[in-house]
């Protein structure tokens, strides 16, 4: 069943696409249909800028153990790193 639930976030950030390093802009999250990742369903992340075009995406598609885990290594780097080393 598909939820069709999708965040969209802004980003500030770089990530590297098809033609090399780009700013990235914006996120888009949802858990649907993957198109790669061999699984019914996956959490699926594009990091895009829209103003550079299609070739300007990253994505991710993962299942909701992976997805998870990631968080939760997102938060355990952030949450190690000293205060006054992070960014407002």
């Amino acid at each position: 069943m598909c939820t069709y639930d999708t965040e969209r976030i802004t980003v500030t950030g770089s990530a590297k696409g098809a033609d090399g390093w780009f700013r990235a802009t914006d996120a888009t999250i949802s858990y649907d249909h993957p198109v790669h990742f061999g699984a019914g369903h996956a959490l699926l992340v594009d990091l895009i800028n829209p103003a550079l075009g299609a070739s300007s995406r990253v994505g991710l598609e993962l299942n909701a153990e992976s997805a998870r885990e990631l968080a939760l290594a997102i938060l355990r780097s952030l949450e190690s790193v000293p205060a006054g080393l992070l960014e407002s």
